[in-house]
């Protein structure tokens, strides 16, 4: 999906967070980066082939407190 040079980290890296914004709705909580993948603002994610990835346990605690 990805079209930056030097292209952003696939949806399946481990960096993939780094990926490039496409689009951001701050009121509703989520993001798409240019490789698919959709951020939530509780740290959790959508992979593009429909796989979630839960909030870290850690970055919620620290939001919490």
């Amino acid at each position: 999906m990805c079209q930056h040079l030097p292209p952003c980290p696939s949806a399946d890296a481990v960096g993939r967070e780094a990926a490039r914004l496409v689009a951001y709705h701050p009121e509703q909580g989520w993001g798409l980066l240019c490789n698919g993948v959709v951020f939530f603002d509780d740290t959790g994610e959508l992979l593009p082939d429909g796989r979630s990835v839960v909030p870290s346990p850690v970055l919620m605690a620290a939001a919490a407190a």
